[in-house]
């Protein structure tokens, strides 16, 4: 099985994640932050990825050090785990659809980390969430997980189906990215030979 566990600790947070590429979409999430613990949820269940994630925090502070340090953590652990990356499809996007609003993701599990995030929030906060995290975390994962990630939101006006759509998008990016293709027949996909 595709796994790894990242245990990192700063004078902010204190977390400790595990990531399984091949599971069945099961989510042990303690964040101390409600709105990303359900972002992750999401993520695990849609992507079929085993995600724990126990972190504490500076949330008196605010929620900033602890989103965007899962982030961090997240993506190394998911880098960890993909190893070689010998036979995965590499590419992949989805749409994602979620009532009034219609996000894409599209990624490229390359080794080489961008982010391109176009998604505008008409409120700052979902109950207590800065939508400014949003960004936040994914440019986290993404640098940390070594993959070029683009989110785009469509269009939308519902700030917490926004943000649900991005994260279930990447999610189900992700899992058809890092699936093995049987055509591969175990080889990097790249003519470069490594990614």
């Amino acid at each position: 099985m595709r796994s790894a566990a990242i245990k990192r600790k700063t004078g902010e947070t204190d977390i400790a994640v595990s990531v399984a590429l091949d599971g069945t979409g099961e989510a042990k999430i303690a964040s101390g932050v409600g709105f990303l613990d359900h972002m992750l949820t999401l993520l695990a269940r849609h992507a079929l990825f085993d995600i724990s994630v126990s972190c504490k925090g500076d949330l008196e502070i605010d929620q900033h050090h602890s989103v965007e340090d899962i982030g961090i953590a997240l993506g190394q652990a998911f880098k960890q785990a993909l190893g070689d990356k010998k036979g995965i499809t590499r590419y992949a996007h989805s749409y994602l659809p979620m009532d009034e609003t219609l996000s894409r993701v599209a990624v490229d599990v390359s080794g080489r980390p961008f982010l391109v995030f176009k998604t505008e929030f008409a409120r700052e906060k979902i109950g207590e969430f800065d939508t400014e995290l949003v960004r936040e975390w994914f440019q986290a994962f993404a640098i940390n997980a070594g993959v070029t990630l683009h989110v785009e939101t469509l269009y939308g006006d519902n700030a917490h189906h926004i943000a649900e759509s991005c994260f279930k998008g990447l999610a189900r990016a992700l899992r058809s990215a890092v699936a093995i293709d049987p055509r591969e027949e175990g080889r990097v996909p790249s003519t470069k030979g490594s990614l």
